[in-house]
């Protein structure tokens, strides 16, 4: 019979460097987070706004994204994006041009994100999953735009938080219908179909095109609520 321990791998010097090193990376991840809340506590209301960081000034979604932004800034929602260029950098110009603050989460990549100069309040993260929380924790809204993997994964994460009681529910708006329609047909013909989603999860979100729709949306979703997180609400997001 052979001896379980000799299955259990030894821990080598590098190994145990590599360990090392890892460990203290908790206290640089514990200090993101730590400085996201102190900063982030006081800016609500707030719409989370994604998009692609590929889309240049001059393109229609540049534009509607902020508009978009400028509108819900001059309505009272602190404006979040993640800081760089394309949608983010729109959605912080028309937080920066409206009475709202314009909060950046910058994240470091070593390629393609620069910060914007549309931004009232900057963080920066190594992390994504901290970054991730803080678009989560303090928005009233979500505003998806045109984008790639990572608006997807923004989208995809909010969705699935929602769906899953992890998340109060809030608005969840797609911008661009001809964009995500071919999307919307495969989650409505495989997902749905086969049972990987219900039908109900088809509507956690909305899919409009005019910002003001996008900003009505918002409105009538706190017609009869209120817009901060009940004690319940509160609960479950510690929870995150």
């Amino acid at each position: 019979m052979s001896d379980k321990n000799s299955k259990i791998p030894r821990v080598t010097q590098g190994t145990e460097t590599m360990l090392n090193r890892e460990s203290w990376k908790i206290f640089q991840i514990m200090a993101e987070f730590v400085e996201g809340f102190e900063r982030l506590a006081a800016i609500k209301p707030s719409v989370s706004i994604f998009g692609s960081a590929h889309t240049s000034p001059d393109h229609p979604d540049y534009k509607t994204a902020e508009d978009i932004a400028q509108r819900l800034s001059d309505a009272g929602f602190s404006i979040v994006s993640g800081g760089g260029p394309g949608i983010m950098e729109a959605a912080n110009k028309g937080g920066y041009q409206g009475k709202s603050p314009s909060i950046g989460l910058n994240i470091q990549l070593p390629r393609e994100q620069t910060p914007n100069t549309y931004q009232d309040i900057e963080l920066y993260f190594h992390h994504f999953f901290p970054r991730k929380v803080m678009f989560v924790k303090y928005a009233s809204a979500y505003v998806i735009c045109p984008g790639g993997f990572g608006t997807l994964d923004e989208m995809a994460e909010m969705l699935t938080l929602v769906q899953t009681g992890k998340a109060r529910r809030i608005p969840i708006i797609l911008v661009n219908k001809s964009f995500w329609q071919p999307l919307l047909d495969w989650f409505q013909n495989t997902l749905v179909k086969q049972g990987m989603i219900k039908q109900k999860d088809m509507k956690l979100f909305k899919v409009l095109d005019d910002p003001a729709e996008v900003v009505a949306a918002i409105f009538d979703h706190y017609e009869h609520r209120d817009i901060e997180p009940s004690a319940e609400e509160q609960e479950i997001l510690l929870q995150l």
